[in-house]
């Protein structure tokens, strides 16, 4: 099912405000400790899309400066009023913004394509059969993208 463009989401108070052009590059559920602890949660929503759809429409999101689990640099922009990640980039993915899909105003469309670092998932989370699972970052995304592309015309 694919939704309706542009994407349009914020964080929970409104504050800030972004909107996204084209669908999004691939969609995943990331089970690592970083987004666990992050989220609040079992797991993180990641929606990587082209910087160049990308727009904040309304608010200034704040920098947070920190390492990945595999120890790549980043930066997690969200909102200063209310505390919620919005978005994040890495040096390493020039051109891509990487989108909390829990923060889209319409997330009923949403269905992730894989599920990476599941070695640290919760003992009771259980992965639908044919979705692609990963025990840590891949090093090629091509094949969640092309799982994507694929969920995406079904």
């Amino acid at each position: 099912m694919s939704p309706r463009l542009p994407l349009l989401g914020g964080c929970q108070c409104g504050a800030v405000r972004y909107r996204i052009a084209a669908l999004p590059l691939m969609f995943y559920a990331c089970h690592c400790t970083n987004c666990q602890t992050f989220s609040g949660s079992a797991f993180g929503l990641s929606m990587p899309t082209s910087r160049n759809d990308f727009e904040i429409t309304q608010g200034e999101p704040k920098a947070w400066h920190v390492v990945s689990p595999s120890g790549k640099p980043g930066v997690i922009w969200f909102c200063d009023a209310c505390g919620c990640r919005i978005f994040s980039e890495r040096p390493s993915r020039p051109g891509v913004v990487n989108v909390r899909g829990g923060s889209l105003d319409d997330t009923s469309w949403l269905k992730p394509a894989a599920h990476i670092w599941t070695r640290s998932a919760q003992p009771w989370m259980r992965f639908d059969d044919g979705v692609l699972t990963f025990e840590m970052e891949p090093a090629d995304f091509g094949p969640i993208a092309d799982a994507w592309k694929r969920q995406m015309r079904a």
